[in-house]
């Protein structure tokens, strides 16, 4: 092979290998735009999705917005803001007043105990029986089911008196108060389920739609916010005319305890 061919072959050469360069310079170059572009529209996705849950998590709880829902009253209740319950006999002389939380363990172990001893008092005109309920535990445990409840009991106060002491009763019952950090009454069907146990409840529809509905949200929170102005920090607590009266474990207890306070 001559010199000059020679030389032309690694001019071809070295041309060739060029073009190949460049065209490969040209598929990188596309590669990180696209790889880019890629990247940019990924933050921006992300940026977005950040922003959207920010703005949701600034955004006010079903809860929240119930506090300053249209107020509506149970029937059955007294007072501008229908937070007093008191449900008795009109002569009665006495209120026993009673601080409870659905969710409480220590209330339901109360209600097990005395509950129906409380019903017949209050049937018999021994005193008249005044309610408070308080949503601590939500905030304790974590849940909704302290105010979901409060909101069905207000529905069921909306039926009767009885069904409200009925259904409170049941929500308190052995077999239907779950753990303290099962939060079930957080749940409509829950509820609802349980006052199917309350003949007063059974199939009634316009208690089904109050709770599903949660007509009385607002006046659970309303009941909530009173409890927490009462000075009161616990539940179970039981009061004769405002004199404080230590939680008895059975009925015979809870009675003399009761007696005490009325003769006092």
């Amino acid at each position: 092979m001559s010199a000059r061919n020679s030389q032309q072959n690694k001019a071809a050469a070295r041309e060739k290998l060029r073009i190949e360069r460049e065209k490969q310079a040209k598929k990188d170059k596309a590669r990180r735009q696209v790889f880019v572009a890629g990247g940019i529209v990924a933050v921006l996705a992300l940026a977005a999705g950040v922003g959207y849950l920010v703005v949701k998590g600034s955004e006010p709880g079903h809860w929240e917005k119930a506090a300053d829902a249209t107020l509506v009253k149970p029937k059955n209740t007294e007072g501008a803001d229908g937070l007093t319950v008191v449900i008795g006999k009109p002569e009665a002389k006495k209120t026993l007043e009673i601080y409870e939380d659905s969710r409480c363990p220590a209330c339901a172990a109360f209600e097990q105990s005395s509950g129906e001893q409380v019903k017949k008092d209050v049937d018999a005109g021994k005193y008249k029986l005044r309610y408070f309920g308080a949503t601590f535990i939500d905030n304790a445990s974590k849940g909704e089911g302290s105010k979901n409840a409060l909101s069905a009991l207000g529905a069921a106060l909306n039926v009767s008196p009885q069904a409200f002491l009925d259904y409170k009763a049941a929500l308190y019952s052995k077999d239907l108060h779950p753990d303290e950090s099962v939060d079930s009454f957080a749940k409509d069907d829950y509820l609802i389920k349980v006052a199917d146990t309350v003949p007063a409840l059974k199939g009634n529809a316009e208690f089904k739609k109050a709770v599903e509905d949660g007509t009385y949200d607002r006046w659970a929170m309303d009941m909530s916010k009173a409890f927490n102005k009462s000075g009161v920090t616990g539940t179970p607590t039981l009061k004769m005319d405002g004199k404080k009266i230590d939680t008895p474990a059975t009925p015979e207890a809870f009675t003399a305890a009761i007696d005490k306070a009325l003769a006092g």
